[in-house]
């Protein structure tokens, strides 16, 4: 499937546009009962714990509680579906990471298109990735390591979570750019991932920062750089990827969607809310125990945020020619 940048940026647009035809509908009364944000994968993993963090924000602001359904599957289309195919009203919302935007390229015949259905509402944490490597690799920093994979093609394993996911994508957009070889090797759970790669099975992997940062700290493996735009407080001697492949860029990140048609005024207060919340010190703090930072947007700059990381993810489906399991 083809993604133009002007068919993602209309069909954003008819996901944003249209709500604002009932501006200010019950957004005054918002909300009279409680509030469901859907979350398509199981307890503790990233997009569920942030998701809670701002529920019970939202549930202490907003008097009414806003809880957490699990609908794993499907690697979160089903939780999607669900969302979509909900009455637009604000009482159900849909929790959005990497996954959405990677699925509307992975899958050809999904029952709704994620841009056109979702109306973005707001951004909320993001969390840096990073590229961790073995101790038997013999590389230091990331052009040492892209040496090595040029002067050794077809040797370098790459430790993924299967082809869709976050950990196969941050590898191939890598190698996009990079013009290396790396083999993806699945894994159905992190620990084994971990366990091969401590022992020299696979040799690389772009990994959670919240999952690593233990296996670095113990010196088991060596950080290389971290993925996002700017270094991590956490890991504040390691450096981006970007400072040795300019312009890589990608990271763990987290929002809130709703049905599209829900009505502006109750998208705008959502909005309003959870940006306060990424202002307030004890939040950030626990986002920072997360190695997070906020996320905060308004609707329109969320939904222009979802097209770029749709566009991005396509491009890099293409080139890796990733087929979904």
């Amino acid at each position: 499937m083809g993604f133009s940048r002007r068919a993602i940026l209309q069909a954003v647009a008819s996901a944003t546009a249209t709500p604002f035809l009932t501006k200010g509908a019950t957004a005054e009364t918002y909300p009279s009962r409680p509030v469901r944000i859907v979350v398509g994968f199981i307890p503790g993993t990233g997009n569920d714990i942030t998701s809670r963090l701002i529920g019970q924000w939202l549930s202490d602001r907003l008097g009414h509680q806003f809880f957490i359904e699990n609908r794993p599957g499907a690697a979160s289309n089903l939780a999607v579906e669900l969302v979509t195919r909900a009455v637009p009203d604000g009482y159900t919302l849909l929790s959005i990471g990497p996954a959405t935007t990677i699925n509307a390229a992975l899958y050809k015949n999904l029952s709704f298109d994620f841009l056109r259905d979702i109306a973005p509402v707001a951004g909320t944490m993001r969390v840096p990735n990073v590229m961790v490597v073995g101790p038997s690799l013999p590389v230091k920093t990331v052009p040492e390591f892209i040496a090595y994979a040029k002067a050794n093609p077809g040797k370098i394993n790459m430790a993924t979570s299967g082809p869709g996911s976050t950990l196969r994508m941050f590898g191939e957009l890598f190698r996009m750019m990079t013009d290396i070889s790396l083999t993806a090797v699945s894994y159905r759970g992190g620990s084994a991932a971990f366990v091969d790669l401590l022992s020299g099975q696979v040799q690389v992997m772009f990994g959670p920062l919240s999952e690593s940062i233990g296996h670095i700290r113990s010196g088991k493996l060596r950080a290389l750089a971290v993925t996002a735009a700017t270094r991590s407080a956490i890991l504040p001697d390691v450096p981006t990827v970007g400072e040795s492949v300019p312009g890589y860029e990608t990271d763990m990140w987290y929002g809130i969607g709703a049905p599209k048609n829900t009505p502006a005024g109750i998208v705008t207060r959502l909005n309003a809310e959870i940006n306060a919340g990424l202002a307030d010190a004890k939040l950030l703090e626990r986002f920072a125990d997360l190695g997070g930072v906020p996320l905060p947007m308004s609707p329109t700059e969320f939904g222009e945020f979802l097209a770029e990381q749709t566009e991005k993810w396509a491009k890099v489906i293409a080139f890796a020619g990733i087929k979904p399991e």
